[in-house]
C-alpha cells in the first residue's frame, strides 16, 4: 500500500511540475474572445452547469499573414495534470490573415455533472485540421456537477489511501515498529504527508475555494510532505526490549546477547591455562603434608 500510494504521488507531482509550463507554445500572434450565454470568458468564474444547454460563442483573431484552417473548438478541464472533462464541437472554418471570423454554437453539457464538480481549471482551445492548438484562452470553471462524478470520486480515493498510509505509519509508531533509521522513518510517513497535500488541494475545488491550479497545488502538496517527513524524521528510536520477540517470549537481541555471554564464559574455561588452575600443595606445621 505504501508502495502504490507513493507512486501515484510521485507520478502525481511531476505532472503538476510538467504543468507549470505552458503546454503549447507558437510564436503565430492568434488569439481568440469568447462568450459562454453572454458571459465573458476570462478571469472571472464561467460557470458550467451540466443541466442543459450552453450557447457558445468565439471570435478568432488571425493577426499573421496566412489564412489559419479551423476544424474543432475543445472546451477541457483540467486538475492535477489530469485531464477530467473534454468536450470537441467540429466547426470548420476559415479565418483570413488580418481579420477575425465569429462563429457560434451550442454545447450539450448533460454530461458533465457526472465527469466532474467543482472549481477547475478550464481552457477553450481552437484547433486546426491536424489538430494542433491554434489559440486557447483559460479560465476557471464552476462545474456544478455531482459528488460521486468522476472527480469527486478521485477524490475519495485520495482521501481512502492518505488514511490508510497514516494508519499505518501511526500503527508502527504506537507498536515501536518502526526502522532504527531515522531517514527510513521519515520515507515512511512521506506517503502520508503527500496524500494530505493531495486531499486540501482536492476538498478546497469541491467545496469551491480555489482552483487546483499549480500555484495553488505545489505550495500544499509540498507542505503537507515536509511535515509529515520532518514528523517521521523526530519519531522516537525503537528500544531494544520493543523490537519482535523470538520463542520463548524473549526477545532476540537479549536472547543473542545471553547466549553470547555464555559462550564467552564457555570459551574462556575451555581455553584456561591448565598452569593456573593446578593444585598447590604447601607443608603444613608439624611435617604433615
Amino acid at each position: 500500500m505504501r508502495r502504490i500510494m507513493s507512486s501515484v504521488g510521485l507520478l502525481l507531482l511531476c505532472g503538476i511540475f510538467l504543468g507549470v509550463a505552458p503546454a503549447h507554445a507558437t510564436g503565430d500572434t492568434v488569439t481568440i474572445d469568447a462568450t459562454v450565454d453572454g458571459t465573458p470568458v476570462g478571469d472571472d468564474r464561467l460557470l458550467l452547469d451540466p443541466s442543459g444547454s450552453s450557447r457558445f460563442l468565439v471570435t478568432v483573431h488571425n493577426g499573421t499573414d496566412t489564412v489559419r484552417h479551423v476544424k474543432t473548438i475543445r472546451l477541457s478541464g483540467t486538475a492535477l495534470a489530469l485531464t477530467f472533462f473534454s468536450y470537441d464541437t467540429t466547426v470548420p472554418f476559415d479565418v483570413p490573415a488580418k481579420q477575425s471570423v465569429t462563429r457560434g454554437f451550442v454545447l450539450d453539457l448533460g454530461q458533465l455533472g457526472a465527469q466532474a464538480t467543482g472549481l477547475l481549471p478550464t481552457d477553450l482551445e481552437v484547433l486546426d485540421t491536424n489538430r494542433d492548438v491554434i489559440a486557447a484562452i483559460g479560465t476557471t470553471g464552476d462545474v456544478r456537477g455531482s459528488l460521486w462524478s468522476v472527480y469527486g470520486v478521485f477524490g475519495l480515493a485520495v482521501f481512502g489511501l492518505t488514511v490508510l498510509a497514516w494508519a499505518g505509519a501511526l500503527f508502527a509508531l504506537a507498536r515501536r515498529r518502526l526502522p532504527a533509521n531515522r531517514w527510513q522513518r521519515a520515507m515512511r510517513f512521506l506517503p502520508a504527508g503527500v496524500g494530505t497535500g493531495l486531499v486540501a488541494v482536492i476538498s478546497l475545488s469541491v467545496l469551491r475555494v480555489v482552483a487546483p491550479s499549480p500555484a495553488a497545488e505545489i505550495p500544499f502538496i509540498l507542505g503537507a510532505a515536509a511535515a509529515a517527513f520532518a514528523l517521521g524524521y523526530l519519531t522516537p528510536h525503537p528500544d531494544a526490549d520493543d523490537l519482535p520477540l523470538g520463542p520463548g517470549g524473549h526477545s532476540t537481541t537479549g536472547r543473542s546477547a545471553t547466549d553470547h555471554s555464555a559462550t564467552t564464559r564457555t570459551s574462556a574455561t575451555v581455553h584456561a591455562d591448565p598452569e593456573a588452575t593446578q593444585r598447590i600443595t604447601r607443608p603444613l606445621p608439624g611435617g604433615a603434608a
